[in-house]
This record gives structure tokens, sequence and C-alpha cells, in this order.
């Protein structure tokens, strides 16, 4: 049996990180689980709600002093991991089936695959469309709304591949993947630069020096998907800084 741990940075939302973490331990009865609950100093004070709530000794909240983001959040378990798969979880993700043991058993007969993602459901049962290929200029301002640059949307969506069958990516998204745990020991976890956005398409990257990373349709998750960076300021410019800094370190591509 696999050794699991997983991780759920939280920022205020108790309600939401309880929902989350009932469906996880309703869907991995009988797994050899370690689940971290990492607040980062929530000021309505969901870090101390989640140190004060029993889950079972199989969860294990961590309150951090200051928030430093979303990829410090996880990297503070990095230290504690004695696992076989690492996955990082969204507070806004809930399970409806043993995904997480089902990923962990598709990872133990492809070696060569070192991280993946299932497919993801709104609530109401509508697809996302998370699978991408490597962040380009084209494609974020096409998933941004900015009208005639469909066809590089869809591209960057990977709309013209077979996403029907498990399938080979270059961007995974950081709202639910798993990750062989010595991996993400080996590439340091996530770059702590990133205070939020596209953190996770830069750890996609350094995974993808280890080995591949693999969309999983046949496994699902339901994701509330609550952020807009598109349509409110401050997120929007906090997205801005970060793909410069990813277009700094892994190269600028237009399409």
């Amino acid at each position: 049996m696999a050794r699991i741990s997983a991780c759920i940075v939280s920022y205020n939302g108790f309600d939401e990180v309880c929902t989350a973490v009932r469906s996880i331990l309703a869907q991995c009865k009988g797994a050899d689980l370690i689940l971290y609950l990492v607040d980062n100093a929530s000021p309505d004070g969901t870090g101390e709600k989640l140190a004060a709530e029993d889950f079972g000794p199989c969860v294990q909240a961590i309150c951090l002093p200051e928030n430093k983001g979303f990829g410090a959040g996880h990297n503070a378990v990095l230290p504690l991991l004695d696992s076989d798969y690492h996955f990082v979880i969204n507070p806004d993700i809930t399970l409806r089936e043993p995904v997480m043991e089902n990923i962990c058993a598709w990872l133990d007969e492809h070696p060569e695959a070192v991280m993946a993602t299932p497919r993801m459901f709104f609530p109401d049962g509508r697809e996302q469309i998370l699978p991408k290929r490597k962040p380009n200029v084209l494609g974020l301002l096409a998933r941004q709304g900015v009208p005639g640059l469909k066809k590089f949307g869809d591209r960057y969506a990977m709309l013209d591949e077979d996403l029907s069958k498990p399938t080979p990516i270059e961007f995974c998204t950081g709202s639910f993947f798993c990750i062989r745990t010595e991996t993400f020991r080996k590439i340091g976890g996530f770059d702590e630069g990133y205070f939020m956005y596209v953190e996770d398409a830069d750890i996609t990257q350094k995974a993808r020096r280890e080995g591949l990373v693999y969309f999983l349709p046949q496994f699902s998750a339901c994701h509330a998907w609550r952020r807009a960076p598109g349509r409110q300021l401050r997120p929007f410019i906090q997205q801005l800084r970060s793909m410069g800094r990813y277009f700094c370190k892994w190269g600028f591509r237009l399409w």
C-alpha cells in the first residue's frame, strides 16, 4: 500500500476547508494517509479553528505566523514528508471517488510519470478545461477573454489533443495534483518567489526535468474554482507579476 501525504493551504474559509477535509477522509478510508492543513495566518481565525477541530489522527494542522504565499505554505510540510506520493489540494476541492488512491496506483504502474492531475468538474457538473501547454502570451490573453485570439486559447488549452485518454501535459493545475514525494523533495517544492498564480506552471517545468507529467481523465474531482484574477484588479496585477517571473525563468513565448 502506498504511503500518501497531502496538503491543503488555507487563507480564511474555515467551513470550505472542513468540507474538503471530510470529503478526502471519506474517500480515503483504509489508505495510509496523512493530511496537513497549513494556514497562512488567516485573519478570520481559520488556523486556530482548524487546530482545535478533531478530524482524527491522520490530520495535522499547522498555523504559520505570516502569509508568504501559496507555494511557501505548501513547502512548509516538505521536511515532514515520509510518503511515496504527495498531493497538493486546494480548499475548494471535494472528492466523490477514491481518486487519490487511484492516481497512486496508476503512478505505480507508470514509473516514467512523476506528477499527475485528474479531470476537474464544477459542482454543477460542467467540465473545467485545465490541462495546458506551456504558458505563452497569446494563450494567456485568450484565456482572459481578449477577442480574436480563440485559436491561440484553444491550442494553449490542448483542445487539438485527444484528452479522453491519459495524456502528457506541460502545465499541471495547482488546484489538485499528485507528485512523487521523492520528486517533490528533489526539486525543492514550489518556488517561493511566486506569492500566488503561475507557481503551478513553474513547478510543472521543474517536475518535467525528472519525468513525465500526466492528465488522467479516468479519475475526477470537484473544483469550485472561486478565484477570478481577470475580473479583479489586484489579483490580476499579481498574476502579471508572476507571469513576468515565469517568463524570466523559463523563456518568453508568444504562442
